[in-house]
């Protein structure tokens, strides 16, 4: 430290290249904050609310303790001085602005107070709560007040210490509260995270500039589009895929809002959605495209669509790993390593998109803010967890009349999403006002009916896995679809024991991203040759994936899963005859749950003669009945929890983090496989940490298993910590091949993953 600085504030340290430290000014950082914050939030018309946060968040810095901390404290400790908790000796320096808040603008100063208090723990809970961390009502209590008076008077500069009372009214009324303060909450801490990254490494802020603008992107994927056109066969079903991409253009053009996109699976819905989007976006000034899928296990597929059309414009990004999920492992490093949704299109998963609105973490609110004014295309709608259905329809209601955003509801078997009365005493607060892209689906599923589905009269009795086999192998080209992950396994074992069916292939989400994407690949490859192919998968190809089979099997599932499963039959509608899908009744029940309820639903609709198992009519009755039949739509009483105390800013924010959750990722862990050449990034993330170019690539190579099995692998050696709660592969047994993560030779029996 030079002797000019000495008696100035710090903010942050860090050691350069050449061994000396450099210090960041705590007066500099707390000013470009609040400006950083501040252009984040015009988007929702609230950038006093964020300057002021940005200016307060760090105030706590200026006492005597955190100074003397950052200044004497060496190595380790002194690059991570400016983290909270975690390590002895670091300085509480959060609570101090959240005091200053309520001091200087009395209850209306709590909604600073949860931000600055939030900004490194996250937004915490009002009350005291079994969630863990301190409640906010204990932060601000008068024996806390000694953080902020310790601070020597003349310390803070007063243009900094002394604001106006902002002006700015919330978004959303008293309903829409919890959504307002985590937007805010996700200026302050992207800025906060922004500033940070700038001077502890300013190369990486350089690497993530340069995207290309909407306009550019609408020209990129038309040029695309017209090129593909020229290579198609002109079919019956290529002729109506260019219709509906025709449609999609052409309704871009009305007013942002809530819109669904009807259209039978093979229809070309990706690439027709994105073309909506595009010149939506384009159209309305939206800032970016947002693509949300049901699966992790298919995320691959479209984010590789996309990034051959829009190149490094797109960023795929779900939960599995997600750096400083661990609150009490986070480091310098791993904060700025969380994901921020800084490019114009990104793919994600509805657990990662629905999750982070209800988050309380800064690693998951932190992109919230560029939710805002973007447009949202939500895959295979059919697929949202009908136990947190109220929730996710509030939370959507709000974005799009408070925040800018188009939502675009995209499948062949749109849910009935419509409000709607309960048998309980509880109306469900629906998705009204959605517009149709489509003029006429109907019309649409009689133009694109490509298959016959074949359902046995007696839904009762389970056939056994060896039959099956049997009648799997006397057809050349077929896929069978599965529930359970053991069930794949086993019908895989059956049918490779023979001769014939020795090059089956397997599918399943026990194998990394970049396993399946190859293994995709080769399946698309062989049906294009005309070679013979026979896969074995779970439900993930269900959901987006090209493939195109002549016969396609499905264990007995929801009619919305039976539908999907259709689709990857006669997909091009190239055969001379129907594609022939069967289901049939496995020798195991689905898993317990929504997959198993779903089964239940279809056996009593379907019980009697159908005409078209594929209907819309019965598919709309397919979704009353799961709503209706589902105990709550809110099972965990989320409406409440934020809304309750709302009028008196007292929200359980940290509460309801840990009770939304699409999957309970306390039973999973997630570990790093060794598949392919990533050992060389394996060994760049144990050496230098996270790093968020780092982590987009590996999440190409995570698998998510049960808890409880991945206890077994930690005591036996098969996986080890390599840093921030990071776990990898040890050796060679545990990755098979073919199937994917292997336990003492099985494969774990349980649900899918998300």
């Amino acid at each position: 430290m030079n002797d000019k600085q000495e008696n100035l504030a710090l903010a942050h340290v860090r050691q350069g290249d050449d061994g000396v430290w450099r210090e960041h000014l705590l007066d500099k950082h707390l000013r470009d904050v609040a400006k950083l914050a501040a252009d984040f939030a015009v988007g929702f018309d609230s950038s006093d609310w964020a300057s002021i946060a940005g200016l307060w968040h760090d105030i706590g810095k200026y006492s005597t303790e955190f100074q003397r901390y950052i200044k004497t404290v060496s190595g380790y400790d002194r690059a991570n001085a400016h983290i909270e908790g975690g390590a002895p000796g670091r300085v509480d320096h959060s609570t101090a602005g959240a005091i200053h808040a309520v001091r200087q603008f009395g209850a209306h100063g709590r909604i600073l107070a949860y931000l600055i208090a939030g900004h490194h723990a996250g937004l915490p809970d009002w009350h005291a709560a079994e969630t863990g961390g301190k409640a906010l009502s204990i932060r601000l209590g008068a024996e806390q007040n000694y953080l902020l008076d310790r601070i020597p008077a003349q310390a803070i500069p007063q243009e900094i210490l002394t604001q106006p009372t902002p002006t700015a009214k919330l978004r959303g009324g008293t309903a829409g509260l919890h959504l307002w303060l985590r937007m805010l909450f996700s200026c302050l801490v992207d800025a906060d995270f922004l500033d940070t990254e700038t001077f502890m490494d300013s190369d990486k802020v350089a690497a993530r500039s340069g995207y290309r603008d909407m306009a550019d992107l609408m020209d990129c994927f038309d040029n695309h589009m017209a090129a593909f056109a020229l290579n198609v066969d002109d079919t019956p079903v290529n002729v109506i895929r260019a219709d509906i991409l025709c449609q999609c253009r052409e309704k871009a053009a009305l007013a942002p809002g809530l819109f669904s996109l009807t259209v039978p699976t093979g229809g070309g819905k990706t690439l027709s959605g994105m073309a909506f989007a595009l010149r939506h976006a384009v159209r309305h000034k939206k800032q970016r495209i947002i693509y949300v899928i049901p699966y992790t296990s298919i995320i691959e597929q479209t984010a590789g669509i996309f990034r051959e059309i829009f190149s490094d414009n797109v960023i795929e990004h779900h939960a599995n790993l997600d750096p400083g999920k661990e609150g009490d492992k986070e480091d310098a490093r791993s904060r700025l390593a969380t994901e921020n949704w800084d490019a114009p299109i990104i793919v994600t998963t509805n657990v990662q998109f629905f999750e982070s609105l209800f988050a309380a973490r800064t690693s998951r609110c932190r992109k919230l803010h560029n939710i805002v004014n973007s447009v949202v295309v939500l895959d295979e709608a059919q697929l949202l967890p009908p136990e947190f259905l109220q929730p996710i329809a509030d939370v959507i209601n709000q974005l799009a009349s408070h925040y800018g955003v188009t939502f675009v509801l995209s499948t062949a078997t749109q849910p009935a999403l419509g409000s709607f009365q309960t048998f309980g005493s509880k109306a469900f607060r629906g998705l009204d006002n959605v517009h149709e892209i489509m003029d006429d689906p109907d019309v649409l599923y009689q133009q694109l009916e490509r298959v016959k589905v074949n359902v046995p009269d007696d839904l009762q009795t389970a056939r056994d896995w060896q039959s099956i086999a049997d009648e799997l192998l006397q057809h050349p080209s077929v896929l069978c679809i599965v529930s359970r992950r053991d069930d794949a396994r086993e019908l895989h074992r059956l049918m490779t024991a023979s001769e014939q069916g020795k090059d089956t292939l397997h599918l399943s989400a026990l194998m990394c991203g970049e396993h399946r994407s190859l293994v995709i690949a080769d399946i698309k490859a062989r049906l294009k040759r005309n070679e013979p192919v026979r896969v074995v998968s779970t439900q993930l190809v269900e959901a987006g994936v090209d493939l195109d089979f002549p016969v396609v099997y499905r264990t007995l599932a929801g009619l919305d899963s039976i539908a999907q499963a259709a689709g990857r039959c006669n997909r091009e509608g190239k055969l001379e005859s129907l594609g022939r899908v069967v289901v049939f009744v496995p020798p195991k029940l689905a898993p317990p749950g929504l997959l198993r309820q779903a089964a239940q639903i279809s056996v009593s609709l379907l019980s009697g003669s159908i005409s078209n198992v594929l209907g819309r009519d019965l598919a709309k009755q397919f979704f009353e009945h799961l709503y209706m039949r589902a105990p709550s739509l809110d099972k965990y009483g989320i409406h409440e929890l934020l809304t309750q105390d709302a009028r008196d800013c007292q929200i359980q924010f940290r509460t309801v983090a840990e009770k939304f959750k699409l999957i309970d990722d306390s039973a999973y862990q997630t570990i790093l496989v060794r598949y392919g050449d990533n050992g060389m990034l394996l060994g760049k993330l144990e050496k230098e940490g996270p790093q968020r170019w780092l982590m987009r690539k590996l999440q190409r190579y995570s698998v998510n298993i049960p808890k409880r099995l991945f206890a077994q692998l930690a005591k036996q050696g098969d996986v080890r910590e390599i840093g921030q709660g990071l776990y990898v592969q040890v050796g060679d047994t545990l990755y098979d091949k073919t199937l994917g993560v292997v336990i003492d030779g099985n494969i774990a029996p349980d649900d899918l993953t998300v």
